[in-house]
């Protein structure tokens, strides 16, 4: 993997994690509980980081590409029905903007940024190679330096995340407008 992919899949988890460490941020510092439609989105941006963090790990490959193309597209979803549900005026927003725009809607432009940068790193891995030349044949990679600093900033975001949709919905369906914690509720 040349050198200009591996700095493009690191800054692609990079990214990933800082996007889920300031929803979970604004989470607790603005007191809004995410929507069932914004925890779809945060569980789309982990599986984007993840495939990131497959191609760091085990090469730049098709497949993982495949892993974020397919999360990029099911928060692309998530996100635009989350706008669309809101795009009417006067039919009121969910959440506080940032520089304008809510959540939801930077999440959309996040989403379709995430489909174009995996088709540029899909052009610099060498798309046009040989059906036989195409996977990375290299060993796995260690993580190492910023790179595994990284990767466990993503790994740990995600289980607090999970860790947060069940305290917050509990093993059951999540309320459409939640107010308060499902476990708070319950003692």
């Amino acid at each position: 993997m040349s050198s200009l992919v591996r700095l493009g899949n690191a800054l692609g988890v990079a990214g990933i994690a800082l996007v889920l460490l300031m929803a979970f941020g604004a989470q607790f510092a603005l007191k809004e509980l995410p929507c069932p439609l914004c925890l779809l989105q945060r569980v789309a941006f982990t599986m984007c980081g993840f495939g990131f963090l497959l191609n760091l790990r085990f090469g730049s490959q098709p497949l993982h590409y495949g892993v974020i193309l397919l999360g990029a597209l099911f928060g692309a979803a998530a996100a635009g029905r989350h706008v669309l549900l809101h795009i009417v005026p006067g039919s009121g927003s969910y959440g506080s903007p940032l520089l304008g725009l809510h959540y939801y809607t930077w999440s959309f432009l996040l989403f379709l940024a995430v489909i174009v940068a995996v088709a540029v790193l899909l052009i610099l891995s060498g798309g046009g190679r040989p059906e036989h030349d195409r996977f990375d044949a290299r060993p796995a990679a260690r993580f190492s330096g910023v790179v595994r600093l990284v990767a466990y900033l993503l790994i740990g975001v995600t289980l607090a995340n999970v860790a947060n949709s069940v305290v917050q919905c509990g093993f059951g369906e999540c309320s459409d407008n939640p107010t308060s914690y499902w476990l708070l509720q319950r003692f």
